[in-house]
């Protein structure tokens, strides 16, 4: 008697549980709940390149704001969990852990650096986690077989091929030397300054090195200044790089210095002040000021809304890109939210417009963007976009 009547009670139990719990097709994907979508993010906070992982957030959360605001995507609010990874490979596996397996997060999203991502990533694509938006051009993020990653700027090669063609083009220089940061990224950027010099039969003439998270560059500037260039191509965090070119102005050199885009133009300005004028960064997003494109404009308006404060900027707004890439990828998935459909709606519908710049990716091709602009920083520490080398107001006396 006792056991039949267990046996009927854990039946009633069942039944109601079964009544009570969703079907296994209803449950969502980790980080996906009926009310939001959490993403996640690892990036550098504090150190010397803490200006980039707070300006991709900052435009982040000013895209997910903007779509929070609106009703957010299929009513569903978009939030996001940042950890400080300082910039440094071994905190950023940390982070990526922690973010996947203890915050269960949806996705990761805007990476900042080479060596951080280059940790990062194999632990996300393991998992099956989508990797979005990293804050770098290495090329081992433009191979299209690793399937969860999903660039949106244009590579440091196609930076680097830019470098050398307005070096020898627009100015007619020939000897050209590199001061990188001696880890993957910099290492990166050398190869593919290697590799545009070589299409043209050219070597580089000279090259200094210094460490990650350091400002110690005056080694490489007497190694440089052996070699006795007529222009400096920089891969490198803007700290050290702006006390590179402080050093080489105090010792009288009269190089043309070009910056990668991942040293930040507006916080290298800012750490430079009035020895600036005339260095010039490749960028891979439009001037973040230029309201006549409608991207920009809203992103402007985005970020106002998110930070009254904050001021525009080419880190933010290539968070806010990629921020606004995620909205539009998730607006076509509709209430059934998964990170493989959100993976394969990028590649099928293939072209995003964000209002007059286009991303385009297909299943050979996760990089979004190709084009490269130029800008040069002028004497009261504003940034000015130019068409070519030959536009830079600060040529007097070049070697």
């Amino acid at each position: 008697m006792i056991a039949r009547s267990s046996s009927k009670t854990a039946a009633l139990i069942l039944a109601v549980a079964a009544v009570l719990m969703p079907p296994a097709a209803s449950r969502a994907e980790p980080g996906v709940f009926a009310d939001r979508i959490v993403f996640g993010q690892s990036a550098a906070f504090t150190g010397p390149t803490a200006d980039l992982g707070l300006g991709m957030r900052q435009g982040i959360l000013a895209a997910f704001k903007e779509a929070n605001s609106a009703g957010g995507v299929g009513g569903r609010r978009l939030d996001l969990i940042s950890h400080d990874d300082g910039y440094e490979p071994e905190k950023a596996i940390e982070n990526t852990n922690r973010l996947i397996n203890e915050d269960e997060v949806f996705a990761l999203v805007g990476e900042v650096g080479t060596p951080t991502s280059q940790a990062a990533q194999p632990i996300a694509t393991a998992a099956h986690v989508p990797f979005i938006g990293p804050f770098t051009g290495a090329p081992f993020l433009r191979n299209p077989s690793l399937d969860n990653v999903v660039n949106v700027r244009a590579s440091y090669c196609q930076e680097t091929e830019a470098w050398i063609e307005h070096l020898t083009k627009d100015l007619g220089l020939s000897r050209i030397a590199i001061l990188y940061q001696d880890d993957s990224y910099g290492l990166a950027g050398r190869s593919c300054m290697v590799e545009a010099l070589a299409r043209r039969g050219m070597k580089l003439v000279g090259e200094g090195t210094y460490m990650r998270n350091t400002t110690a560059v005056k080694t490489a500037l007497l190694a440089i200044r052996k070699a006795n260039p007529q222009a400096v191509g920089m891969v490198g965090a803007y700290a050290p790089c702006a006390e590179f070119i402080r050093l080489a102005r105090e010792i009288g050199s009269h190089w043309v210095f070009v910056n990668i885009s991942f040293v930040g133009p507006d916080a290298l300005a800012r750490e430079l002040g009035k020895n600036g004028q005339g260095v010039v960064i490749t960028t891979v997003v439009p001037f973040p000021k230029e309201a006549k494109i409608p991207l920009v404009a809203e992103y402007q308006k985005a970020l106002k809304a998110a930070d009254p404060e904050a001021a525009p900027g080419f880190v933010s707004l290539e968070g806010y890109m990629v921020g606004r890439l995620v909205v539009q990828a998730l607006d076509r998935l509709g209430k059934q939210v998964t990170r493989a459909d959100l993976l394969a709606t990028i590649k099928k519908v293939g072209t995003f417009d964000l209002g007059g710049v286009t991303l385009n990716y297909s299943a050979t091709n996760n990089q979004g963007m190709q084009e490269v602009f130029l800008t040069e920083i002028q004497a009261d520490g504003g940034i000015k976009p130019i068409a070519r080398l030959e536009d830079l107001t600060f040529l007097e006396g070049r070697q």
